[in-house]
């Protein structure tokens, strides 16, 4: 993947920085610079400086050597820009208090969410050129689906693990590459004319867009978020077999045959089953071993929603104005 072009002081001095190997050198000013930032969740140049910062643990940049990953200049960036962030997000999502039913409130989480359906425009009102929009954006996450929870597998034990691990290899496909959600989803923008290598449409990505996928990666790297990445992966998870049908569906009524709604339909069977695994083997099993992260579950479960949502709003909110325009 090449590094992305900076789009403000933030990730210049990050994309310098991991360009010349000399992140160190900016962290005093960069300090100030963060600070600066009225909202970070809807910040283009700090989600696209956390996003380079966090693609070092994945895949990596092309010409930046592997070990700036774990370099303390860049660490030190990374930090500043994480505490913003989260700082951000608690202020979006206040960390819930404590409960004894955590299958039970997973549950009302995700019957109180009342987002913009971008779903239901999809399905009905969206022509080819929002559909590709739509998998642009979505791209920046399910080319890498599934990675930033599989973090958590060895951080929890017992059912709660087998039950990660169950979901997760659905994810990957069962062993098969071609069967691999990722795969599935690169099928799909193949289909609709799409450029399917990993991280071609960083440049495009709405800010909202980057730090729904910097949400999962926060979670993923840290311990001590084990609880709100799994509260999250259960959010996703009770949230998408809905979701996915009026994708699979929105895409047949533009004429596209199976290879560009094999993603989707394969979603509504799995996620089907997957949203019981997520919510009652694996959250209720972890609230069990560890009843003092129950609020953190929660909390990691309403942030994926609020996110999420936020995203999809974003998008909804740039085809209206599309609309606008050319009736003007």
């Amino acid at each position: 993947m090449q590094v992305p072009t900076p789009c403000g002081p933030l990730s210049e001095v990050v994309i310098t920085g991991l360009r010349d190997g000399r992140a160190s050198s900016h962290v005093d000013a960069f300090a100030d610079k963060v600070t600066d930032v009225a909202d970070p969740l809807a910040d283009a140049d700090l989600q696209l400086a956390l996003a380079c910062c966090y693609e070092l643990h994945y895949r990596g940049f092309d010409g930046v050597d592997d070990a700036v990953e774990w370099d303390p200049g860049t660490m030190a960036l990374t930090r500043l820009l994480e505490r913003a962030f989260e700082a951000a997000v608690l202020r979006a999502v206040p960390r819930p208090p404590a409960a004894a039913d955590v299958v039970g409130d997973l549950g009302l989480l995700v019957e109180k969410d009342d987002a913009p359906s971008l779903s239901a425009h999809l399905l009905r009102r969206a022509d080819v050129e929002q559909w590709r929009e739509f998998l642009v954006q979505r791209s920046v996450y399910h080319l890498k689906e599934a990675d930033p929870h599989t973090w958590q597998v060895p951080r929890i034990t017992g059912r709660a693990k087998a039950a990660l691990v169950e979901i997760q290899m659905d994810e990957y496909g069962g062993g098969r590459p071609d069967g691999m959600h990722s795969a599935l989803f690169a099928r799909a923008m193949r289909e609709l004319g799409l450029d399917d290598s990993y991280g071609a449409y960083w440049p495009q990505a709405l800010p909202e867009t980057h730090a729904m996928v910097n949400l999962m990666t926060l979670f993923g790297l840290h311990r001590r978020h084990r609880g709100a990445a799994l509260g999250h992966l259960a959010a996703l998870e009770m949230t998408s077999t809905s979701p996915n049908r009026r994708y699979g569906n929105g895409l047949r009524r533009l004429g596209f045959g199976p290879a560009a709604t094999a993603y989707f339909d394969e979603h509504v069977e799995a996620d089907a089953v997957h949203e019981q695994i997520a919510a009652v083997d694996m959250c209720g099993s972890f609230a069990a071993d560890e009843p003092h992260l129950v609020a953190d579950v929660l909390w990691g479960a309403a942030s994926c929603l609020a996110l999420d949502a936020a995203a999809g709003a974003a998008l909804l909110r740039r085809w209206d104005a599309q609309d606008e325009a050319g009736a003007a």
